[in-house]
């Protein structure tokens, strides 16, 4: 689950790009990828068209995306909770259960350059210009490989 303040640019952005990079590995069947943001702004409003704009000319469609809020039954239901940044690690982590708190992740953390160059937020784009955009983009598909591979170390063999 991809997690972001309003869920309408950076975690649908983040969602339909590791979706995008799952299918490509054969894995999407064996995952449950979604997106919510810690506020309630855009309840069913679709992503930022500033958003699907930028994605849309990089090969990716999130026309089908409609914004929620994060649930409480997130927690059980995702392995994972990727948030975007600190405020959102924090909100993130307080609804989540004591046994719970380690499914909360920073998204840069999957990304190697990210963690070597200190860098640990994905930056909101929404007051911003193309330029911003474009950065969330570059960003969160690198992240993605990295927890492409993360994903992979955790998951059973198939059965036969």
């Amino acid at each position: 689950l991809f997690v972001c303040m309003g869920n309408i640019c950076r975690s649908p952005t983040a969602e339909a790009v590791f979706r995008h990079k799952a299918r490509e590995a054969g894995l999407l069947d064996r995952l449950s990828i979604d997106s919510a943001g810690t506020h309630d702004y855009h309840p069913g409003a679709p992503p930022d068209a500033r958003s699907q704009a930028h994605a849309r000319r990089r090969g990716y469609d999130l026309s089908m995306l409609r914004a929620r809020h994060l649930r409480a039954e997130d927690f059980t239901r995702f392995d994972l909770v990727v948030v975007m940044d600190e405020g959102n690690r924090v909100a993130a982590s307080s609804r989540a259960a004591a046994a719970q708190q380690a499914k909360v992740r920073r998204m840069l953390e999957f990304w190697p350059e990210a963690v070597a160059r200190g860098w640990r937020d994905v930056p909101d784009p929404y007051a911003g210009g193309a330029a911003d955009f474009e950065r969330v983009l570059d960003w969160v598909e690198a992240a993605s490989e990295g927890l492409l591979a993360y994903v992979q170390t955790q998951l059973t063999p198939p059965r036969r």
